[in-house]
């Protein structure tokens, strides 16, 4: 962004759940969590630069929020009886311009699953919950000893909200124009996206295979969700992803599913929305996330605020590595997660990558 500087480099080294402390003049505090304080350690042999200060985090508790399709006629009314998510859809209002929470509860259900309104929803929606989590007793220090964030795809946006990286008006803000782009970008092409189900990822590269050697360049496909073992979503042109349906029950698939979504998420079929994202969060204050927030990019947490910029712009042209995301989290000794927000799609997806994952749902 314009008014953010890039970060100086930072020496410093990443043990357990927090780093060792660096000035924390720079990292922001905000209502969902305390400032991180780190300062600078001597004898490091190679000095951490701006992007890597959480490169060897080590989480124990995680907070994991939805993406589009989690939307349903109905959320938002728990979150009524806690006062401060009930502010937030206030808030939303006169961001957005409309009544959020009407929609939320009331729908039509047409009206709610469009581009445009589910995104900013589901951001608000998924924040209201953590406040619905402090109200309840011990919530306050279930997210005081949560190390680790991250989101699916628009669930990125709520994930960096909740690490204090922008506040929650400047990240609807953001989430508000990504919507609107995407929907634009969609509408600009014929295109769709369709889950494949009961193949691995290797599987599904070849059915992709398969359908491009049968359309042109406009209609190529790609997977463009890894979700979980056995759930890839392809995107691309409707022709190439009809050929996939046709093809999949060759490939041993076990069904397809038609998604019901604006076009070719997190394909070349968004580049007209990149230019429009980098635009307004170059415009954003962006500041280092207290907490490592996973990146669907890379799998990988990023502390400099422009090179989270590059990446959240980046983001919708490219496949969401949200399986390589959850292993990793596994592997480096995640033991407790929450996922917050309405539906249970992130705990199912979990499930499927681990049984024997501690996941609990805090909705609103």
């Amino acid at each position: 962004m314009a008014s953010a500087a890039s970060c100086a480099l930072v020496s410093s080294v990443f043990l357990g759940k927090i780093p060792r402390r660096v000035s924390s003049s720079s990292l922001p505090r905000n209502s969902w969590g305390s400032r991180v304080s780190m300062s600078v350690s001597t004898g490091i042999p190679e000095p951490l630069t701006a992007d890597t200060i959480f490169k060897d985090y080590k989480p124990t508790c995680g907070f994991l929020f939805p993406g589009q399709g989690a939307q349903s006629v109905g959320m938002g009314v728990a979150s009524q009886s806690v006062p401060a998510a009930a502010e937030l859809y206030s808030k939303a209002n006169d961001i957005l311009g409309f009544d959020l929470l009407d929609v939320c509860i009331n729908g039509p259900k047409e009206k709610l699953d469009s581009t445009v309104i589910s995104q900013p929803a589901i951001y608000v929606t998924s924040l209201a919950a953590v406040e619905v989590l402090r109200a309840r007793d011990g919530g306050q220090d279930i997210i005081d000893s949560v190390d680790v964030t991250c989101g699916l795809s628009l669930g990125e946006y709520t994930a960096l909200a909740f690490a204090g990286a922008f506040s929650f008006e400047d990240g609807l803000k953001l989430v508000k124009l990504r919507g609107e782009a995407m929907q634009d970008a969609a509408d600009a092409a014929s295109s769709a996206m369709v889950s494949v189900i009961g193949l691995d990822s290797e599987k599904v590269q070849l059915l992709c295979d398969a359908a491009n050697d049968e359309v042109d360049e406009n209609n190529k496909v790609h997977i463009a969700n890894f979700l979980c073992p056995g759930n890839y979503a392809v995107s691309g042109g409707v022709k190439g992803v009809e050929v996939v349906e046709a093809k999949a029950k060759s490939f041993k698939a076990r069904m397809t599913v038609r998604l019901a979504v604006a076009g070719a998420f997190h394909t070349s079929f968004m580049e007209p929305a990149v230019s429009r994202l980098e635009a307004a969060l170059a415009a954003t204050e962006l500041r280092t996330p207290r907490i490592p927030v996973i990146s669907n990019v890379d799998a990988k947490p990023h502390s400099d605020p422009e090179t989270i910029k590059k990446i959240l712009a980046r983001q919708v042209t490219s496949p969401v590595q949200w399986e390589s995301t959850v292993k990793t989290l596994m592997e480096r000794g995640l033991k407790k997660s929450f996922e917050l927000g309405p539906g249970k799609v992130i705990a199912g997806i979990l499930k499927r990558i681990d049984k024997g994952a501690d996941i609990e749902n805090i909705g609103a």
